[in-house]
């Protein structure tokens, strides 16, 4: 069982749903992205994604698509990325790890070679938003075949049969999206999502994990009655971004302002259904 399978069936024996939060990593440099990393376990983080920089990310809002501007500019790079999971790992073997960006930089480094290396840092799944189901050949069996989770996204406008196909080769959880565009810019309605949740678990027996759009813990606590998890990535990200200096650098508090927020996210979601 994959550490990102242990994790959700740990969560569903308390009846809790997981808390999921989003980083950029090298956002907004290696070293603090180090620290950010290391910082949210204790903050009630359940599972971590870990955003894979690249210059041209169309499903990204723009407080994501500047963080990762600012980590290739610090000079962030897949191998920096992977490192940054060995890093990780060497104080944190339960935690599962999920990597979430575009094919391009992949491909790039060679499939067979980014898996292994993958594997070898600690990665548990992949979250690559441009590869259809159609292309699963590509990356999705190699990476299941690897050991990895391959995780694919469903979105309000995916029809029963679509849905049937994305669901084909999915492996660690279902990652929801619950609004039409891009990250960060439009909130999510609880009602909408309460509906599309239980659609989607018609149809799996995966954890179904909600994104995009949830910004609050008033948000992130109503999604999180029905749903099996709650991904928060653009406000995690936008604190970040309060808390650089002039030059881009990492302002004294960065990690305690990131992880008391995302403290915050986690009970609000831990809690949900103790009513």
């Amino acid at each position: 069982m994959s550490r990102i399978q242990q994790r959700f069936e740990k969560l569903k024996d308390e009846n809790r749903a997981a808390f999921v939060s989003f980083v950029m990593g090298g956002d907004p440099n290696p070293t603090a992205s180090l620290k950010l990393l290391k910082s949210l376990p204790a903050a009630g983080v359940d599972v971590i994604e870990i955003g894979m920089p690249f210059t041209d990310p169309m499903a990204d809002g723009p407080s994501i698509q500047v963080a990762g501007q600012r980590a290739l500019a610090s000079g962030q790079t897949m191998a920096k990325t992977l490192k940054l999971v060995t890093d990780f790992r060497k104080d944190d073997a339960e935690t599962p790890v999920v990597l979430m960006g575009y094919y391009n930089p992949i491909f790039s480094y060679g499939v067979d070679a980014f898996l292994k290396a993958a594997n070898d840092a600690g990665v548990d799944g992949l979250i690559v938003v441009d590869l259809p189901p159609e292309e699963d050949a590509e990356l999705c069996i190699p990476a299941r075949e690897a050991g990895l989770d391959f995780i694919r996204l469903a979105t309000p406008t995916t029809d029963e049969k679509r849905l049937e196909k994305v669901l084909t080769n999915t492996s660690g959880f279902v990652y929801y999206v619950s609004v039409n565009g891009i990250t960060g810019v439009k909130s999510a309605d609880a009602d909408a999502v309460d509906s599309a949740v239980a659609r989607i678990k018609a149809k799996t027996d995966l954890p179904v994990v909600v994104g995009f759009g949830v910004k609050t813990p008033e948000q992130a606590a109503e999604i999180a009655k029905q749903a099996d998890g709650v991904v928060v990535g653009s406000a995690i990200v936008d604190i970040i971004a309060g808390k650089l200096d002039k030059k881009g650098g990492a302002k004294v508090g960065l990690v305690k302002n990131v992880s008391t927020f995302a403290k915050s996210l986690a009970d609000a979601v831990h809690t949900a259904r103790d009513a």
